[in-house]
């Protein structure tokens, strides 16, 4: 490229620039930047590859300088990229070592495949721009709902395009039935934007819970102004639905803002969704009230809650059994996602049956344990007992407030209860010592000989193995598996100890094991959480 031909394209090529940038919605000094490093590849092979060259782009004149650049030293071993500092002086008085000399270049004349390596250079810095701006732009719009044309679809999934980016919905991603072709305008959430090797990725989906939750919050003014809040959402994606609303303003309804008039609103959000059920319910802080609302429209008759185990018992009529675990549990399942607790139902008759058990077991438990006729085995099992720890340790009126009983009678049923609980702690403390288990395990909070006899069972003798327990193995744990909720039972599930114990007890054995001291668990001061505050705070503006 001559020295004319360079000065009659400098307009043409700000230009380009200028057209390129506007086209890919990205910076025009991003594609100078990438125009002047074409340049200076090309000029590397044209004046060798071992010079350090600079090219410029005046951004208002288009004119292009190019200058090889010597490091100032005191001795060199490149005279490619150095200089030594006496001759640098010459040049620039003031040059220090370590400072750069620009030597000027003569114009250079492009070859066609200097020409065309340039472009590719272009080319690829132009792409990666317009991949980081895309990343930019959309990483921010994660939980957003977006819309968009089918660009393509490929293998189930479809490919769409968002206007300055392109978007994927994945086969799974998609409601049950749904197809769409070539043209089609499409709505869908994003869940996920990631960086990848072949530029950003824009997962959408269609089933994701809160998609259904953004469509809402289009349609419910109230919603948008939080004036209700969305509190939890569950989704058996082109069946039915579940979601749980509350009012911050005592005037407002919010089942019925959210169905609108004549259930225009919720009828808006059941179309995008391919005719999706909605149930909308009313949210409770009272877990009982909440799990019975989210079990419409079935009818319950009692609930039972075991908040330890997240775990709640309904019972309900016989006839409303099926209306409430739904076609193949749905009702049930969305009502458990919903609250988030594991939902048992039973009907009336399977709970009288299972209460008339427990009273027969107890009632037998009483006759062996106390050596006493049936008819005192029931009467202690009405009364509410439920073991022989209670009728050994409770005040001996509330013993002899049992109808049928007199004082002399009640002190008798006691002293046999406590004789039966020493008689079974000395065969604990035996079957404890068979096992192996050191005594030390018995001095932690809590622990019991019949715990003891639990961790023996278990193969842990000491001290180092309750330390290595976590809380789930010892008080279970449940899981859901393919839809259903699986418990599995821990090794103390059987001994009545709460999740809050269990915690107790494995740090307290971590302690008396070494493995951390009491000032590792003590609180942080108050200056140590406003710093740790501070750290959080700048992680997550990094990660924004």
């Amino acid at each position: 490229m001559s020295p004319a031909a360079v000065s009659a394209n400098r307009l043409e090529l700000l230009q380009i620039a200028d057209a390129v940038a506007r086209e890919k919605a990205i910076d025009k000094e991003i594609v100078l930047s990438a125009m002047e490093d074409a340049i200076q590849r090309a000029a590397r092979s044209r004046y060798g590859a071992e010079n350090d060259i600079a090219a410029q782009i005046d951004p208002k004149t288009g004119e292009i300088t190019l200058n090889r650049l010597l490091e100032v030293v005191e001795e060199t071993d490149e005279e490619a990229r150095q200089i030594l500092l006496s001759e640098a002086i010459l040049r620039n008085p003031a040059a220090q070592v370590g400072d750069f000399i620009a030597e000027a270049l003569p114009p250079l004349d492009f070859g066609r495949i200097a020409a065309q390596n340039a472009k590719q250079v272009i080319v690829q810095k132009v792409r990666d721009a317009e991949r980081e701006r895309q990343f930019e732009e959309y990483k921010d719009r994660v939980s957003e709902i977006v819309n968009g044309i089918v660009k393509r679809v490929e293998y189930g999934n479809v490919v769409v395009d968002l206007g300055r980016a392109e978007g994927v919905v994945r086969r799974d991603e998609l409601l049950p039935r749904e197809s769409f072709r070539y043209g089609d305008r499409i709505r869908a959430y994003v869940y996920d934007v990631r960086r990848e090797q072949r530029g950003p990725q824009i997962f959408l989906s269609r089933t994701h819970p809160q998609f259904m939750a953004q469509l809402f919050a289009q349609e419910v003014p109230e919603i948008y102004d939080n004036i209700i809040e969305l509190k939890s959402v569950a989704r058996d994606p082109g069946s039915r639905a579940k979601i749980a609303v509350i009012s911050n303003d005592a005037s407002i309804d919010p089942v019925g803002a959210c169905v609108g008039m004549r259930g225009s609103r919720v009828q808006a959000v059941v179309n995008e969704l391919q005719g999706e059920k909605i149930d909308i319910i009313s949210w409770s802080p009272d877990a009982a009230t909440f799990i019975v609302n989210a079990l419409a429209p079935a009818e319950v008759a009692k609930v039972v809650l075991d908040e330890d185990a997240q775990r709640i018992e309904v019972v309900v009529p016989d006839e409303q059994l099926s209306l409430a675990i739904g076609r193949r549990g749905q009702n049930v399942r969305l009502a458990s996602q919903l609250s988030g607790w594991d939902i048992d139902i039973l009907t009336e008759a399977e709970e009288s049956e299972r209460r008339q058990k427990e009273f027969a077991e107890r009632s037998e438990a009483f006759m062996e344990q106390l050596n006493v006729d049936e008819m005192i085995g029931q009467l202690l099992a009405s009364e509410g007992f439920t073991s022989a720890e209670e009728v050994a340790y409770v005040a001996p009126e509330e013993v002899a407030a049992i109808g049928g009983l007199d004082e002399d009678m009640a002190a008798e049923l006691q002293r046999r209860a406590q004789e039966f609980l020493e008689r079974r702690e000395s065969e604990l403390q035996a079957e404890r010592t068979t096992l192996g288990v050191e005594d030390a395990v018995g001095e932690l909070p809590g622990v019991t000989t019949a715990m003891m006899v639990a961790f023996g069972s278990d193969d842990a003798k000491t001290v180092d193995d309750i330390a290595g327990y976590a809380t789930d193995e010892l008080v279970g744990w449940s899981e859901r598996t393919e839809g259903e909720t699986v418990w599995h039972t821990g090794i103390l599930s059987d001994h009545d100890l709460s999740r809050q114990e269990a915690e107790t007890l494995v740090m307290a054995a971590r302690i008396a094991a070494g493995w951390v001291t009491e000032e590792d668990l003590a609180e942080p001061s108050e200056e140590e959480e406003d710093t740790e505050g501070e750290a959080a705070s700048t992680d997550g503006d990094a990660s924004t």
